[in-house]
């Protein structure tokens, strides 16, 4: 039994917030963890596994799953938010009836929520902030596919908060000897990393289905990183965040990896599925499709040139063909390379 255990909340029961859920309770954690599917919990419960989104791993027998918010919010000093970025919102304004000011709020959702009708864009610890009294507020990033976390592979991720404690105990609570937990202050740079890349996952996955080579990957990957690097400078982030796990890292395993939802729904759409039975057959948020509307709402708001989001944003959009977009990327106007602002 570890000593230090502590009660410790995770909002979300999809594939990465189990895995949250089971890094925590393997390390001797007491874990609360709240979904809103009765099946799921049952399973849980009872089964110690996530039989809809994990059924070939087994969770830690600490976690306990629940849909009683006001107990984690009561009991818990720290809560891990893993909702859906369109749910956020929803899930923290009642989450926010229970918290106090001094407990420690991480999330770890990969989006931006989006308000297209009045242009206004939200990370998630803004959304976070809005609706808690919560002040130590963090992210948890990095390149961390759930299987592969389940399957006990080494990895490593990065949490940001501007309150050190808030980092220093995330550390304590998922640190082991197959996950390395760093620390940054940038919590914009690791947000914003986080999301984006998930457009550029999404325009791998047309490479992949277009039977494309490891050229056009590593062009897509170095041009994908400049733009994100772009929109993250412009929003107050250090651009060095972005050759850490929630840069580079991130967008090397997002794009490389089938087990990616958004390199998932990049490939089928390049065979020539339609979106909307893509997302319907695939049972779990692939966040890249929502994300790119709001990246590209925000760009369009700052003034950033981002050329490879306009171009998944008129995939998705506008049904614009591939090969258009493709065509249309190649024949820019020649610039320099090495930039964080400007075009």
């Amino acid at each position: 039994m570890n000593p230090r255990a502590r009660n410790v909340g995770v909002l979300g029961g999809g594939s990465w917030g189990t895995s949250i859920a089971h890094m925590l309770g393997s390390n001797g954690h007491r874990v609360l963890l709240w979904l809103r599917d009765e099946s799921t919990r049952e399973s849980i419960n009872t089964r110690h596994v996530n039989d809809r989104y994990l059924p070939d791993h087994p969770i830690s027998e600490r976690v306990e799953a629940t849909d009683d918010l006001a107990e984690i919010g009561e009991r818990c000093y720290v809560i891990f938010c893993v909702i859906p970025s369109h749910a956020m919102r929803g899930v923290a304004a009642e989450l926010g009836r229970y918290v106090k000011g001094d407990q420690v709020l991480i999330h770890a959702t990969k989006g931006i929520e989006a308000d297209v009708d009045r242009h206004v864009y939200r990370r998630m610890s803004e959304v976070l902030r809005e609706e808690t009294c919560a002040r130590k507020i963090g992210v948890l990033s990095g390149p961390n596919l759930a299987k592969e976390i389940m399957a006990g592979q080494p990895a490593a991720t990065v949490v940001a908060s501007k309150f050190p404690e808030a980092i220093k105990v995330t550390q304590e609570l998922l640190v082991s000897p197959t996950l390395r937990v760093y620390g940054n202050h940038d919590v914009v740079g690791v947000e914003v990393g986080g999301a984006l890349k998930n457009i550029i996952a999404l325009a791998s996955g047309f490479v992949n289905g277009l039977g494309l080579g490891d050229n056009t990957k590593a062009m897509l990957l170095t041009r994908g990183l400049a733009e994100i690097t772009r929109m993250g400078v412009a929003l107050g982030a250090d651009p060095l965040t972005f050759s850490g796990l929630s840069g580079i890292g991130d967008l090397m395993c997002t794009c490389a990896s089938p087990l990616s939802r958004n390199y998932q729904v990049g490939a089928r759409l390049a065979r020539g599925e339609a979106l909307e039975d893509i997302l319907e057959s695939m049972g779990q948020v692939a966040e890249g499709v929502k994300t790119t509307r709001a990246a590209k709402g925000l760009a369009d708001n700052l003034g950033v040139v981002m050329p490879i989001t306009e171009a998944i944003y008129r995939i998705l959009y506008e049904n614009l063909p591939v090969s258009d977009a493709m065509r249309a990327l190649m024949t820019r106007d020649p610039r320099s390379e090495v930039e964080y602002r400007g075009r």
